[in-house]
């Protein structure tokens, strides 16, 4: 029997206007320290982000998302954040903020699979 792995995940949410708490689900993103895994799975729906109102920067939204990716993986492109352990990035991607791009709270589960599992929060989650 194969050996379960806990985790630990959070949805990447756009918060249009913080002020009045409406949001909308981006993407998702997956810690396990068992298994070396820290990634992110995200994607803007032009559509239902219009639904927010007309002064949303898509392309601003897919940089600071293209920045949160680049953190997970550890690439120099992630800026001095990038240098720290996986579990410190994660961290940080989850801390509680008040800006356009915030994370849900973190939740823990086991799996097999961290690549897996990320791909079905992300359905679950997002799609």
């Amino acid at each position: 029997m194969q050996e379960k792995h806990l985790f630990e995940y959070a949805v990447i949410r756009v918060v249009p206007r913080v002020e009045r708490q409406e949001f909308l689900n981006v993407g998702v993103i997956l810690y396990c320290a068992g298994q070396h895994f820290l990634q992110a799975k995200f994607e803007l729906n032009d559509k239902k982000l219009s639904a927010f109102g007309d002064d949303l920067d898509i392309a601003e939204l897919h940089k600071l998302l293209c920045a949160f990716e680049q953190i997970c993986l550890g690439t120099p492109q992630g800026g001095p954040i990038s240098k720290l352990p996986a579990a410190s990035r994660f961290r940080w991607l989850t801390a509680t903020r008040s800006t356009i791009l915030q994370t849900s709270p973190v939740h823990p589960g086991l799996c097999d699979d961290a690549c897996e599992t990320l791909d079905r929060l992300y359905t679950e989650m997002v799609s």
